[in-house]
């Protein structure tokens, strides 16, 4: 019989942090040296000791010029995989990293189409398989598209979701709420999921969870307050905090739900409103890795996070060139807990 799976919140200890190096110079062309010069400082704050604390990090490269970037740039600090991916989104991509109950690792392997069928790309569906073998515990394929991204538990059975994006038709046609929790509770472990409504204005993921909310504490969630009158966003993060102020816990006690700002009005080179997000951070063992986007609300949002994560060292990186592909720093990682 198999035993009952939970996924570890991404603040219990990890045996590593799985990232991307970026590799396809095609797709990040004149951003790809900025790009990666930003996850080389997520990386470093990464491995770097917090109260006896730090991340190991194995780095997927793509190619040869990719694996002599990293090479030269890392000089062995992080351990290399040299497998092909399409980008760097690993998230979406790759597995799911659970615990059964005798704390033996597998890795939850979803269906992955491109964003419902956005961005294509060649090795993005059969990312999560090799990088399983790469971890070396066994895989569970589940067929439904699911990424990582659209998703964030507490430790505990509870999910964050959002509509927009699990319901939406261009990922698994037809299904219902009910069919997804299913999935969710037989695949995941999951015990209640929280249903938000939409993400942010121009996130081609439709929506995923991790740029608008966060388990931060089992019971307790962050999200984002609107930043200036010119804040794209002001209607969908004010709703985003109605909504999970009336939530509840296994319990039936409602949520702690913290508020930080955002990054605000954020445009791309082309003056187009772009998905910016202080939620986008990753958790390490000793550190907490926030993107910014170098705005007027950064500091308070560092400040935040410093306030409810007294035992990490907090660092703000700015994610800038990073962002211009679509995502940041809780995006192209995955972490495998012990």
């Amino acid at each position: 019989m198999e035993l009952s799976i939970t996924i570890p919140a991404e603040w219990a200890l990890h045996k590593a942090i799985w990232t991307c190096w970026p590799s396809a110079a095609d797709l990040w062309q004149e951003d790809l040296e900025p790009a990666r010069a930003e996850v080389a400082a997520m990386i470093n704050a990464l491995i770097a000791p917090h109260n006896g604390k730090f991340d190991h990090v194995k780095l997927l490269v793509s190619g040869k010029e990719a694996k002599q970037s990293a090479a030269s740039v890392f000089d062995g600090k992080v351990e290399l995989y040299d497998i092909p991916f399409g980008d760097v989104w690993l998230r979406d991509t790759g597995p799911i990293f659970a615990n059964n109950e005798s704390g033996e690792s597998k890795a939850i392997c979803f269906g992955f189409n491109g964003w419902g069928g956005k961005f294509v790309l060649e090795h993005d569906d059969a990312l999560s398989t090799k990088l399983a073998a790469c971890a070396k515990v066994s895989t569970q394929i589940v067929d439904f598209v699911l990424e990582g991204g659209s998703i964030d538990g507490n430790g505990e059975g509870v999910f964050l979701t959002t509509k927009q994006c699990l319901l939406n038709p261009n990922r698994n046609p037809s299904v219902t709420a009910e069919n997804i929790e299913e999935v969710l509770r037989a695949n995941l472990g999951a015990k209640k999921i929280l249903w938000l409504d939409d993400g942010l204005l121009n996130d081609h993921t439709d929506g995923h969870i991790d740029n608008i909310a966060r388990f931060i504490a089992p019971n307790k969630i962050i999200c984002q307050s609107p930043f200036g009158v010119d804040d794209p966003n002001i209607e969908v993060l004010n709703n985003i905090y109605s909504d999970l102020c009336s939530m509840t816990n296994l319990n039936g006690d409602k949520f702690e739900i913290i508020r930080t700002p955002s990054p605000g009005k954020v445009l791309s080179v082309e003056g187009e409103i772009m998905p910016a997000s202080h939620m986008n951070f990753v958790i390490g063992n000793g550190a907490v890795v926030m993107p910014h986007y170098s705005t007027a609300s950064a500091d308070e949002a560092l400040r935040v996070l410093a306030e409810h994560f007294p035992n990490h060292k907090i660092i703000g990186i700015d994610a800038s060139a990073i962002l211009t592909g679509g995502g940041s720093f809780h995006c192209i990682t995955q972490q495998e807990p012990k």
